[in-house]
């Protein structure tokens, strides 16, 4: 899913002009060592906090059928995850830095989520909104001063870009839909082994593709009992 969020945020980024320009988007770490190998205008996007939305996990499970709808699995629901971002803007002059990261700033605030057409992989499966905020305030997440402090750089300009992601639930496959009834087998009385030969006898409804508007607990036609074998000791009538 990550990796999935940072394609989406390439190609908004890049949809803008940034690739029109040769302005590289990369996912790196902006490292004084980064920044020493840099060779053309490049804006930086650093993913450098990941926590869970609490508040947005769910309970209970979803069906998934197949295309003749019968029940296939289960899945858990999708569990929501908050992206944190650290957006740069590197070039030859201040002014060239400044410009690209207006632009990235007019790119990103004119979204309040990721395009559905940009995203892929399980995001586009899954079909649900992925937010976007750029430039707001930065709630339980390391500050930009801190970030810049364990990087080893020295701090500039950057923005600060959110993202709620999903992380698609586990599926487990469900049993296959029930088409045989039970199987009653007799066995011997003394050492409880099966009557060589023995097939069993199957119990199953005859209206066993479609048990009608009351189910299989509505009433129905059943044929007469078998006469009871009468055993020792039983009295004539």
């Amino acid at each position: 899913m990550i990796h999935e969020v940072d394609e989406g945020l390439r190609r908004l980024l890049n949809g803008s002009g940034l690739e029109a320009s040769g302005i590289d988007v990369t996912f790196d770490a902006p490292t004084r060592d980064w920044a020493a190998r840099r060779s053309a205008p490049t804006v930086c996007v650093f993913l450098y906090d990941i926590r869970e939305d609490a508040l947005r996990r769910g309970s209970g499970t979803g069906e998934v059928y197949d295309e003749d709808g019968h029940l296939v699995a289960r899945r858990s629901p999708p569990r929501w995850f908050q992206l944190t971002y650290l957006v740069t803007a590197w070039a030859n002059r201040p002014q060239d830095e400044h410009r690209l990261l207006s632009q990235v700033l007019a790119a990103l605030v004119a979204q309040d989520a990721l395009p559905a057409p940009l995203l892929t992989g399980s995001l586009a499966e899954l079909g649900l909104t992925v937010a976007l905020e750029a430039a707001g305030p930065v709630v339980d997440a390391p500050a930009a001063a801190d970030v810049w402090s364990a990087l080893g750089g020295e701090m500039r300009a950057s923005l600060g870009v959110r993202v709620w992601a999903p992380l698609a639930g586990v599926a487990k496959a469900a049993a296959p839909p029930v088409t045989e009834g039970l199987v009653v087998r007799s066995a011997a009385a003394r050492d409880g082994a099966a009557e060589e030969g023995d097939q069993g006898r199957r119990l199953r409804y005859t209206e066993v593709t479609d048990p009608g508007s009351a189910g299989f607990t509505g009433p129905r036609e059943r044929p007469p009992a078998p006469a009871r074998r009468r055993r020792r000791g039983d009295r004539q009538p």
